[in-house]
């Protein structure tokens, strides 16, 4: 502690968010010394460095890096603005942890937030970060989005990337997986095995990755000279236990199906557990095929068969194109659609005949 100076401390501990004023008054010095201190200036004598860290630490000062750098350079911080869905969906965890791979060796940091798929809650968290000063953000837009609710942000001239999520219209850098090539690919796997009543479980209707989804199970049934039949595709929460109620719901059907392709894993998750529930075994009474990939899929039991979209990397690929976007201070859109694969594992089972698919 300073000798002589306890109180001031004491005072100003009190009286709430500590300045630079307050911190070269119990120091000694004057505010522009304890700034060249703050910015890590050479020309500061030791001893004087020495007596300003001092009094920086016993009050509890903590350094507004961005905001002095706004000062400075009347730029925008060096901070990246991330918003998702939910950060229970560890898909989200892993498209973050991408992400701040490449923002990090690029000098920034990540603001990451959760909108909980509440639009109203995506636009305070749009502009609180917009207060921050972000330099860019990456969107993962919450269900029932609009393009109208992206305008200000679009007009702003900040760099945006909507990420994982189509939002048809908008003017925004797009980075997408195939969606519908890869729940084709899932439906024909499903059809290969001898499999003829699959159903497709997850999501809504105001979602456009939906409608990307069904649309690929759809053309795959057609090619299979299967009709579609809407009463398959049953609408549910991209959660797990959304998973667990759409199972639930798709045997009770009259005519129930033997198999499932999931909107995403955490719901092929919960669909694993719903049939547990009911002693199935997924894989040997039920097929399941995911949508995602994420690092539990592959260790768990039975491991998940899915659709790989590799959300770290779709976490660099958004980061990059952003970074793009900010480095050459253009807002312009561009989009992208990274290539997906099936990955086949014990979820989805043998090959079924026919009178085993009559049976169930």
């Amino acid at each position: 502690m300073l000798v002589g100076n306890r109180e001031r401390v004491i005072r100003v501990m009190t009286k709430g968010r500590v300045t630079v004023i307050d911190i070269a008054k119990a120091a000694g010095v004057s505010k522009s010394t304890v700034s060249l201190v703050l910015q890590g200036s050479a020309s500061v004598k030791a001893e004087t460095r020495a007596r300003v860290n001092v009094a920086i630490r016993d009050l509890g000062y903590v350094y507004n890096r961005g905001a002095a750098t706004l000062r400075q350079t009347g730029s925008r911080s060096k901070i990246i603005g991330v918003i998702v869905n939910d950060l229970t969906n560890s898909f989200f965890a892993e498209l973050a942890v991408g992400i701040d791979m490449v923002v990090q060796s690029a000098g920034y940091v990540q603001l990451l937030s959760s909108c909980a798929e509440n639009p109203d809650r995506q636009q305070e968290l749009i502009s609180s970060m917009r207060e921050h000063g972000v330099s860019g953000l990456i969107i993962c837009p919450a269900r029932g989005t609009q393009v109208s609710d992206f305008k200000a942000l679009e007009t702003s001239g900040i760099p945006v990337v909507v990420a994982v999520r189509n939002l048809p219209g908008t003017k925004a850098s797009t980075l997408t997986s195939a969606n519908a090539v890869g729940t084709r690919a899932a439906t024909e796997h499903l059809l290969s095995l001898g499999h003829r009543r699959i159903t497709f479980l997850g999501g809504f209707s105001d979602m456009a990755v939906l409608g990307e989804r069904v649309s690929g199970y759809r053309d795959a049934l057609r090619d299979a000279g299967i009709d579609f039949d809407e009463e398959l595709v049953i609408n549910a929460p991209l959660s797990r236990a959304g998973g667990v109620e759409a199972i639930g719901r798709a045997l009770s059907l009259a005519e129930q199906p033997t198999a499932a392709v999931c909107v995403n894993d955490a719901v092929a998750f919960g669909v694993c557990d719903g049939l547990r529930a009911r002693k199935m075994e997924p894989g040997a009474d039920f097929a399941v095929v995911g949508f995602d990939d994420v690092i539990e899929a592959k260790s768990a039991v039975p491991a998940l068969t899915t659709v790989s979209v590799d959300p770290q990397g779709m976490g660099r690929r958004a980061a990059t194109l952003l970074l793009k976007q900010i480095n050459s201070n253009s807002s312009d859109g561009e989009a992208v659609v990274t290539a997906v694969r099936l990955v086949v594992r014990e979820s989805s089972g043998k090959a079924i005949n026919a009178e085993q698919e009559m049976a169930s």
